[in-house]
Order: C-alpha cells, then sequence, then structure tokens
C-alpha cells in the first residue's frame, strides 16, 4: 500500500511517497539511539511471546472466554505508543494485548488478568479484553466494537480542556470504521478540534469478513475527507514506517489542536479471536506469504542486523528473555488466587468502596 497523506485539511492527498525505504531516515527515526532501537526490537518480540504463551494457555483451557491475539501486527502498537508522551494517551478495542505491552505494563498482571485472576490489572474482572493502566495513560481495551472511539474523543476533549499540549490516540480495527458512532466521533473531533489521531488497524478482516466486501469506497482513512480532517496510510509491517507516519498528525495533534486518522495497513495471522478456525474466508497462501515477506519482526530484526546494532547473539538472548518473561508470567497467574464472591461488588461504585463517605440513601446493591 502507498504511503499517502494529506498534510492539512483543506488540500487533496499528497503524491504517494517513494516507498517506505527512506522512513528510517524520518528526524524521529534517525535520531534513535542504538539502545533505543533495541528496545523497541525487544518490545515487538515481548508481545509476540506474550500472545503465544496465551494461547498456549488457553489451549490447555486454563484461560475462559475470547483470546485475540495481536500477532503480526506488533509493530503497529510498538512504533505508535513509543512516540507517547506526558500526555498523550491510549484507548483500543479487545485486541489489546500488545498496546498494553507497548505503554509498559509488567506482563505478569496481564497474564493473570486472562487468567482471570484477582492480581490481573483489572483484578480478574476484565479479562482478555480490559487490561487498563490509568498510571500510563492506557485507557483499555474495550469489547464493544468502535465503543471506544467517543471514549477516546473525550480523552482528547480532555487533553484540551486542560491546556496540555499532547493527544489521544483511538486505535480501531478497520470493522468498526462503519458503526455510527465512530462517525459521530469523526464529526465532533472536527468540529471542536480536538487533538485525537484515529488509528485504523486494518488487518483486511472484520471477523471473518474482508475488507473489499464489507466497506464501500477508496479507503478508510480517505473517509477523513469528508469531515475536513487531515488522513495518511501506512505500512503497519514498517516500525520506521509507522513511527515517522504518526509522528506527523501526533504533532498535528499536539502543536495545533487538530484530529486526523491514520489507516495502518497490517495482517494478524490467527483467526479474529482463537474460538475462530480463519479456514474459510482466506488461504494458508496468503498467511505464510505476509509471514514470509512481511512479519514486522523479521523485517525489523534484519534492519538491526544490516545496522549491526543487532547480531545473531543478541537476536537469541532477546528472545530467550522474552519467552523467560512469559513463562514466569504464567508461572504468576496460575499461583495467584481467583477473586472471591465477596469482589463481586468491589470496584462498581465509589460509595460502597468507601463507606465512610456514602452520603447516598438506602441499598446500592440487591441480592435477590
Amino acid at each position: 500500500m502507498s504511503n499517502k497523506t494529506s498534510a492539512s485539511p483543506t488540500k487533496q492527498a499528497a503524491a504517494p511517497a517513494a516507498g517506505t525505504a527512506q522512513s528510517h531516515l524520518a528526524p524521529i527515526n534517525a535520531n534513535l539511539t542504538p539502545e533505543a532501537k533495541i528496545g523497541l526490537y525487544r518490545t515487538m518480540v515481548r508481545i509476540r511471546r506474550f500472545e503465544e504463551r496465551s494461547l498456549r494457555a488457553y489451549q490447555a483451557k486454563k484461560i475462559g472466554g475470547f483470546l485475540h491475539l495481536y500477532i503480526g501486527q506488533e509493530a503497529v502498537a510498538v512504533g505508535c505508543c513509543s512516540l507517547m508522551g506526558k500526555h498523550d494517551h491510549v484507548i483500543t478495542a479487545y485486541r489489546d494485548h500488545g498496546h498494553a505491552i507497548a505503554v509498559g505494563m509488567d506482563m505478569k498482571p496481564l497474564m493473570a488478568e486472562v487468567y482471570g485472576k484477582v492480581t490481573g490489572c483489572s483484578k480478574g474482572k476484565g479479562g482478555s479484553m480490559h487490561y487498563f493502566d490509568p498510571k500510563r495513560n492506557f485507557w483499555g481495551g474495550h469489547g464493544i466494537v468502535g465503543g471506544q472511539i467517543p471514549l477516546g474523543v473525550g480523552l482528547a476533549y480532555g487533553v484540551k480542556y486542560k491546556g496540555h499540549k499532547g493527544s489521544a490516540m483511538a486505535f480501531m480495527g478497520d470493522g468498526a470504521v462503519n458503526q455510527g458512532a465512530v462517525h459521530e466521533s469523526y464529526n465532533l473531533a472536527a468540529l471542536w478540534n480536538l487533538p485525537v489521531v484515529f488509528v485504523i488497524e486494518n488487518n483486511g478482516y472484520s471477523m471473518g469478513t474482508s475488507q473489499e466486501r464489507s466497506s464501500a469506497g477508496f479507503g478508510l482513512a480517505e473517509r477523513g475527507r469528508a469531515y475536513g480532517m487531515a488522513w495518511g496510510v501506512c505500512n503497519g509491517h514498517d516500525l520506521y514506517d509507522v513511527r515517522a507516519t504518526m509522528d506527523k498528525f501526533l504533532t498535528l495533534a499536539r502543536e495545533e489542536s487538530k484530529p486526523s486518522i491514520v489507516e495502518i495497513d497490517t495482517y494478524r495471522y490467527r483467526g479474529h479471536s482463537v474460538a475462530d478456525p480463519d479456514k474459510t474466508y482466506r488461504t494458508r497462501d496468503e498467511i505464510e506469504d505476509y509471514q514470509k515477506n512481511k512479519d514486522p519482526i523479521t523485517l525489523f530484526q534484519k534492519a538491526l542486523l544490516a545496522e549491526g546494532i543487532l547480531t545473531e547473539a543478541s537476536v537469541g538472548e532477546i528472545d530467550t528473555e522474552a519467552r523467560a518473561e512469559a513463562e514466569q508470567a504464567t508461572e504468576f497467574a496460575e499461583a495467584s488466587p481467583f477473586p472471591t464472591a465477596d469482589d463481586l461488588q468491589k470496584d462498581v461504585y465509589w460509595e460502597v468502596d468507601n463507606p465512610d463517605q456514602k452520603t447516598s440513601q438506602g441499598r446500592i446493591f440487591f441480592d435477590r
């Protein structure tokens, strides 16, 4: 997919750039230290090993409910979240493991959460789809398709209201773009000039329906034209391209308080969820072709090897450490207790958790 951008809401799309081969020369990438590049690579590997270990636990029936894996899309979350500053926020949908690790969350409470344990980041009540970490400006993890996008607009409104130079990155899949709430969010963000970047992780399929069969028009990000918003498209398998593209639109949000839409072309190796065998709507050859030619971890690894930043030995060390970290997180989850029946009524109403400050009258919960 070509790297197209619309520099301002009033102009037509710029001509396609010369490809993504020069993305590493963009200032945001050229200024990366070798240590920072290794850190980005390490985070991508950690996400994949966490996902693979989660899959094994699910197959062993240690995890219930849904499990939406991020394998194949790692460069998107890592590239975007690596650009976060103090007043930048992230909100996403149910395929949220990669974003959680990318913002710096510890694997242990993440794995405990998918296990439904009380030591999880949402105390075992949210599961795979509802990771949260307000201290890191990470606001979920939402199971309703497109439901997080109005909340992302609210985060951007808060940034502007408080006078901060920041942004909100509101992530969604290609299947969410046709939801009415998404377009209402576009409209408000454009009307009020809110510093939000709507990030469409286009992995080509809305559950089992291809984008070609579900979305009319020329492109998902280009719909920003109708709202007078800047928009762009980049390659999600290229970490440098993600960072170079997102840096432009995050700067627009922070410096001019303007919204934008970025469509990131990516791919998932697994089904919509682990319960989806994905054998009916795409071919094995299609998956293997992406794995062979566009795997984000392999591509970045090759780039860093060519730059002399990584060695074959350090590649092995990073992988071993990531596997060990995921295993330790699993051991932590399995050793952790489940929530009790009394926990059911905690973290629901503020007055219940703070009875000494309760001012309302009557009962809040009813047993029957």
